[in-house]
């Protein structure tokens, strides 16, 4: 397994501004669209945050109960569950 890398301050903004163009032009939803239709089913769970995949247009939202960690795939475009990873 690799050490995580950090990424730099630039490549943090350049991946915000990716996410704001794919949400300007329509291509994704917005990450609180997201959370606000996921973050309600997941009773229980503390909610971590989330990751965009901007080449499938997948967020990925994390979330913990009882030092288990569920992550929860969304289709950026429609909003629909795709996946879960975890108890």
């Amino acid at each position: 397994m690799s050490p995580a890398v950090a990424q730099a301050p630039d490549q943090r903004r350049s991946d915000q501004a990716r996410a704001y163009d794919a949400r300007r032009k329509g291509e994704v939803l917005s990450p609180r669209a997201i959370e606000a239709r996921v973050i309600p089913t997941m009773k229980g769970y503390e909610y971590l945050g989330f990751d965009l995949d901007f080449s499938t247009a997948v967020y990925t939202l994390k979330f913990m109960r009882d030092g288990v960690v569920v992550w929860v795939d969304v289709d950026g475009r429609s909003g629909q569950i795709i996946g879960r990873t975890g108890n």
